[in-house]
């Protein structure tokens, strides 16, 4: 049976992260760390499923320049993504979203200064990272 996207979103909240990108990567292993419940559903934008949910959403599949979390068939993006997640992490990660009343073009202007040069300034893997068995549970 064939993934679809509205069986994929189902009473899940997902985020969707380059695989090949240290930053990326980082900030699966702190939501891994943070989310002991699994509240969150970790998807590589590589992975079949991931290019899936991208496509859905009108994404491009072979470009990747911001996180993505969907939520009730929503996809938020950039700083959207972003304050979506830690506020739902609880506190003390929740307190991030006080930079959350600073105007949009602002947060976005930052978050994609920091995702266009996230190579240059965190490194990229050549591949993509296997996550561990341990962890299997935290991912679509």
């Amino acid at each position: 049976m064939r993934d679809d996207p509205a069986t994929l979103m189902q009473n899940k909240k997902i985020i969707l992260f380059d695989a090949q990108c240290k930053l990326c990567s980082a900030w699966c292993n702190f939501i891994i760390a943070h989310d002991p419940s699994i509240k969150f559903k970790l998807c590589s934008v590589q992975s079949p499923k991931g290019e899936l949910l991208l496509m859905h959403f009108g994404f491009l599949t072979n470009e990747y320049a911001s996180m993505v979390f969907i939520e009730n068939g929503k996809a938020y993006t950039q700083s959207h993504a972003f304050f979506e997640v830690v506020k739902q992490l609880g506190y003390p990660y929740k307190l991030a979203n006080i930079f959350s009343v600073l105007p949009n073009r602002f947060n976005n202007w930052s978050y994609d200064k920091i995702a266009l040069n996230r190579y240059t300034l965190f490194g990229k893997y050549q591949y993509c990272r296997i996550p561990a068995s341990s962890d299997a549970a935290h991912y679509l």
